[in-house]
């Protein structure tokens, strides 16, 4: 919605709730197996945008993975903070689990804290 909701909704949880919940937790109906968790957040979703080189692990693909803790792999409450353009207020949630993000075959983010590297760049679908 190009943030025009940012103040009541903070939906970037939503992965980590589809590992977590669909693929571990999940106690009444089926659940959804691991791989088809990560296959539909991966794969299917380069698909759809046409992002031909990503999506997979693969020689020729882009170097870009989690590295998760699937054991782990928990959300936390959403919290609200001041830090947008004339102190207007947005909500974040956070997520434990993840072990490292790679971009480009650089690490970006390590146990939930930005190691500062930046090796990714704007991708138009």
């Amino acid at each position: 919605d190009g943030g025009a909701h940012v103040r009541m909704i903070c939906d970037a949880s939503i992965p980590t709730y589809l590992l977590s919940h669909w693929a571990r937790d999940r106690q009444r109906g089926p659940k959804i197996s691991v791989e088809e968790a990560v296959r539909l957040q991966t794969t299917a979703t380069a698909e759809v945008l046409g992002l031909t080189d990503r999506g997979r692990v693969a020689v020729g693909q882009r170097a870009d993975v989690n590295v998760i803790d699937f054991e782990t792999l928990n959300i936390n409450a959403p919290y609200a903070t001041n830090d947008l353009p004339a102190g207007g207020r947005r909500l974040l949630q956070s997520a434990t689990g993840y072990v490292a993000t790679i971009v480009n075959g650089t690490i970006t983010r390590r146990n939930g804290v930005d190691t500062g590297e930046r090796p990714g760049r704007l991708v138009r679908a």
